[in-house]
């Protein structure tokens, strides 16, 4: 950086903090509740859609600046960035007026609106390629594209006629139920925002490094080590966080050189600190923004979905530490009392574990009250800042409290062009009947295998939720294929909770696994290396949902679309237990020694016999897995015999 340009970098970056400052301020006293016959928000519903979105439009900008000014961006990106800084700002101006307008009576909408539409979607688009890449963006193109010239489409591609005009303004822009600033807007800035402000000050106030220094010591004694430390502090974090990638760089820093340096290839280690981070979206309490967002879309308590998500979450997570258990018992690596790199935790680390698990305890506790998500959130936030004071380093630096609160503003504007093309991608499915037609088809190619159905759903999960965070791939793809697979007799919270979890797992699927890669720049292995062995190692999170599909009582809940029944519960967890360990040991191919061909291909058809309903299959699955654990045993004694030969 030249010594001119750097006042000017200073500006940006200040400018930036104040604006990620404001919006974090701003969103909050939105959502506050009431404190007796006190209270800031809701703020006018146009009012604030407009001004918030042109605040969050305003921090982007100002932060692409600020790397342009330290050579991260060029020049032709900074200029672009700021016209549509300020064709934005105007954008949000009109819709506020016509919106205005349209509630006091009917408007005709013309080509200025038309045109006022584009730019706003061109701009939102923009800042979502710089910020998350090319997939998000290239599906709001085409959702443009589709739905301006879909009535010219051949067959069943082919829409209704309608106006252009008004078809691209409404849809895209001028609605409170559709468009940039439309429902899924809504729902992402009075319900989500709260839990990222929350996240980013749980992260700020020192306890993850804690949380790491006390998974170390506590998975000391453990063959997997680092390994299985940096699936329980992931654990926790990530439902923290709720990002996979920003999981994988806060955590994996530490994690991953930990994990190499036991033994362990350094794809595999990227692959372990990947697929851990990723489950800390299905992690309740907070589990990421998805969570929240199905609560809504479904109609249901955010509560309901946390106990759906309990087992399924620790069964992903117990998946993880078997893979790491038969993948060390296959390279030979021992267990040892020593954790180098890693300081021992002290008093002070213990005590700042309560900085997450009061906040916590405070979240669950008000939902069970009753208090909205968004309340629950606000009043964690609340105690959490005189909390943080029994951290020294907090009472020593308080501005860092402000910098978190800057960094959740700046973290969720960013956040907010993701759903900005996604809820774009949604106006145009919605406008063009494609869920519909999806539906129909879907039906007709299985409609009486439902296994095949939830394979061309998750099929069609992973191909759109590529490249995505969690939040835009969900909701992209719940609503393209919720109405179909609800349509095959799937409750809607299972219905929804098996695209949840499948977005989640989009994250290490290659071709584009975000976490993967990001885990793999840390490990130094190949991107497709650790996103392929991310696949293996994190297998279950496409598996169980499956799983409850076919047996919804593993979600608990009534919801579900079947009543609790304890000792079928008990059965379900025996046997999702026993094909979680069967699949672990087959896709490393090693028990208490290495598997014979035979042995892995009879290991998986047990376990798939095992997650298929009927009393047969389980007899079938059962009776396969004595069986081979029987042989594997025998052979197990032959080599101890063989072995206390060679030494007499």
């Amino acid at each position: 950086m030249s010594v001119t340009s750097k006042p000017t970098w200073v500006l940006c970056t200040w400018i930036t903090a104040v604006l990620s400052f404001v919006v974090s301020i701003y969103g909050l006293a939105n959502v506050m509740p009431a404190i007796g016959n006190f209270r800031l928000g809701p703020f006018p519903l146009v009012l604030f859609r407009s001004t918030f979105f042109a605040l969050c439009i305003m921090t982007v900008t100002f932060n692409m600046l600020s790397k342009y000014q330290r050579g991260e961006l060029s020049i032709w990106l900074a200029s672009i960035s700021t016209f549509f800084l300020f064709t934005m700002l105007w954008c949000c101006w009109s819709f506020y007026q016509i919106s205005i307008a349209l509630d006091d009576g009917m408007f005709l909408f013309g080509s200025y609106e038309m045109w006022t539409a584009l730019v706003a979607s061109a701009g939102a688009l923009f800042f979502c390629w710089r910020i998350w890449g090319i997939p998000v963006a290239l599906l709001g193109i085409i959702g443009i594209l589709y739905m301006a010239t879909g009535q010219w489409w051949p067959g069943p591609l082919q829409t209704v006629s309608n106006d252009i005009h008004e078809t691209l303004a409404q849809n895209l822009l001028y609605s409170l139920d559709t468009g940039i600033l439309g429902s899924t807007f809504a729902i992402v800035i009075t319900t989500v925002f709260p839990f990222i402000i929350l996240g980013a000050l749980l992260e700020g106030v020192g306890a993850g490094d804690s949380m790491i220094r006390i998974a170390f010591h506590w998975m000391r004694k453990t063959a997997g080590g680092p390994a299985h430390a940096a699936v329980l502090s992931s654990a926790l974090f990530g439902t923290v966080s709720g990002s996979a990638v920003g999981n994988v760089v806060g955590t994996g820093v530490i994690t991953i050189p930990m994990i190499k340096k036991r033994g362990f290839s350094p794809n595999f280690a990227g692959a372990v600190e990947a697929s851990a981070s990723t489950g800390g979206q299905i992690m309740p309490p907070i589990m990421g923004a998805a969570a929240l967002v199905m609560a809504d879309f479904i109609g249901i308590s955010y509560m309901t979905v946390i106990i759906a998500v309990l087992v399924p979450s620790i069964a992903y997570y117990g998946s993880l530490f078997a893979m790491i258990v038969f993948e060390s018992r296959k390279l030979g690596i021992k267990a040892t009392d020593k954790v180098e790199g890693v300081d021992k935790p002290n008093r002070q680390d213990y005590l700042n574990l309560l900085l997450i698990f009061i906040p916590l305890v405070i979240i669950v506790a008000l939902l069970l009250y009753g208090l909205s998500p968004s309340g629950a959130s606000i009043t964690a936030l609340a105690c959490l800042i005189p909390l943080s004071l029994i951290n020294p380093d907090i009472r020593k630096y308080p501005h860092k409290l402000i910098l978190s609160v800057c960094s959740g503003g700046k973290t969720f504007s960013g956040l907010l062009m993701a759903i900005a093309a996604v809820s774009i991608v949604i106006s145009a499915l919605s406008a063009t009947g494609v869920p519909v037609k999806f539906s129909v088809l879907l039906g007709s190619i299985a409609s009486s295998s439902l296994m095949f159905s939830l394979l061309i759903a998750a099929f069609c999960c992973i191909i759109l939720g590529m490249g995505m965070p969690t939040l835009p791939a969900y909701v992209t793809v719940a609503t393209i294929a919720i109405p179909a697979m609800q349509q095959l007799g799937l409750a809607p919270l299972t219905a929804h909770m098996f695209v949840f979890f499948i977005a989640v797992g989009s994250a290490i699927t290659p071709p584009v696994a975000i976490a993967a890669f990001a885990a793999a720049s840390i490990s130094g292995g190949g991107p497709i290396g650790t996103s392929f062995q991310a696949s293996k190692v994190g297998i279950m999170v496409f598996i169980i949902p499956f799983a409850f599909a076919f047996n919804p009582l593993l979600l608990t809940v009534s919801q579900s679309g079947i009543d609790f029944d304890l000792i079928s519960w008990l059965w379900l967890l025996l046997k999702l237990a026993v094909g979680i360990m069967l699949t672990a040991t087959a896709l490393t191919g090693f028990h208490s020694h290495a598997l014979r061909f035979y042995e892995i291909i009879g290991r998986l058809i047990a376990a798939i016999m095992l997650f298929i309903p009927g009393l047969l299959w389980d007899q079938l699955g059962i009776s396969l897995a004595i069986l081979l654990w029987m042989g594997h045993l025998r052979i197990d004694l032959k080599l101890i015999r063989r072995l206390k030969g060679n030494q007499l």
